[in-house]
């Protein structure tokens, strides 16, 4: 499956997403780590731990944050 990609839109780093939610980076991370949408730039080497990159489009985030707050 592939997903269209707006290079236009505003990437955002995990550092980012958690300075505006005001969460943890490692919230950030696991909420957003397997979200379709996401870029994910994996660094994996030898005899060590793999090094991993997001960046998470505005669009990502806002329908995350719509998926978890309460209707009212």
């Amino acid at each position: 499956m592939s997903a269209q990609i707006d290079l236009d839109e505003k990437f955002l780093t995990v550092t980012e997403v958690a300075e505006r939610l005001q969460i943890d980076e490692r919230t950030v991370r696991r909420l957003f780590a397997d979200e379709p949408g996401v870029i994910e730039l994996s660094f994996p080497r030898k005899g060590r731990r793999t090094y991993r990159t997001l960046r998470i489009p505005g669009s990502v985030v806002q329908r995350v944050l719509c998926r978890f707050t309460k209707g009212g």
